[in-house]
C-alpha cells in the first residue's frame, strides 16, 4: 500500500464532489458562528489544530537543528518527547475514529459512507507514514554521537519523511473536517449519539 497509497492521498485535492454536499451547506466560513460548533465539533477542530501545531513544531525543530541553531544533544532532548507525543496521540486518535466515530457517522448518513471509507484508508496510509517517520527519527537520533556527515544525512532523511507525513496529514485533516463537521452541524451531537 505504501507509495501508491501515499501518492493517492498526497495528490488528492479534496473530497470528491459527491461527498461535499454538506460541506457546501455548511462551509468553513460559517462553522465558527454556528450554534452547534461547541461540543464534539469544537473538540474535533481543537484536536486537529493540536496535530497541525505539533507537526509544525517538529518541522521547525529539525530545521533549527539542520541550520545550526540547536546542538545535537539539545535537539535530542527537545525532539524525542515531542515526536513520541505526536505519533502516539495521532495513532490513538485515528483508532478511536475508526472504531467508534466513523461507523456511527456512516450509519447516520449512508450517503457519506464512501467518504468514511476514504478516511479509514487514509488512516492506514498515515499509520505507515508514522512508522516510517519513527524509523527515520530513531535512525537520526542514533547518529547524534557520530560524524556530522552521518548526522546531516540522517537529518535530511528524517526531514523528508516528516515533510511527507505532514503533507498527508494536512490533506487528511482538511478532508475529515469537511466531511465530519458539517454532518455534526447538520444533525447535532445528540442526534448522532456522540454527545
Amino acid at each position: 500500500m505504501t507509495e501508491a497509497a501515499d501518492s493517492l492521498l498526497l495528490e488528492r485535492a479534496g473530497l470528491p464532489d459527491d461527498l461535499r454536499w454538506l460541506a457546501e451547506k455548511y462551509p468553513r466560513e460559517v462553522w465558527q458562528g454556528h450554534d452547534n460548533i461547541h461540543g464534539i465539533a469544537n473538540m474535533w477542530l481543537q484536536r486537529h489544530d493540536m496535530f497541525r501545531e505539533l507537526g509544525g513544531l517538529l518541522t521547525n525543530g529539525i530545521r533549527d537543528y539542520r541550520e545550526g541553531r540547536l546542538t545535537a544533544p539539545e535537539f535530542a532532548r527537545w525532539f524525542a518527547p515531542r515526536l513520541n507525543h505526536f505519533l502516539g496521540h495521532l495513532d490513538g486518535h485515528h483508532n478511536v475514529e475508526d472504531i467508534h466515530y466513523f461507523p456511527v457517522f456512516a450509519k447516520a448518513e449512508t450517503r457519506l459512507k464512501r467518504g468514511f471509507e476514504i478516511l479509514d484508508a487514509d488512516h492506514h496510509t498515515i499509520h505507515e507514514g508514522l512508522e516510517r517517520n519513527a524509523e527515520a527519527a530513531n535512525a537520526f537520533i542514533r547518529t547524534l554521537r557520530e560524524s556530522e556527515d552521518k548526522q546531516r544525512f540522517a537529518a535530511d532523511a528524517y526531514a523528508d519523511e516528516n515533510s511527507r507525513l505532514i503533507a498527508m496529514l494536512t490533506r487528511h485533516l482538511a478532508d475529515e473536517e469537511d466531511l465530519i463537521i458539517p454532518l455534526i452541524l447538520d444533525r447535532g451531537d445528540r442526534a448522532l449519539g456522540i454527545d
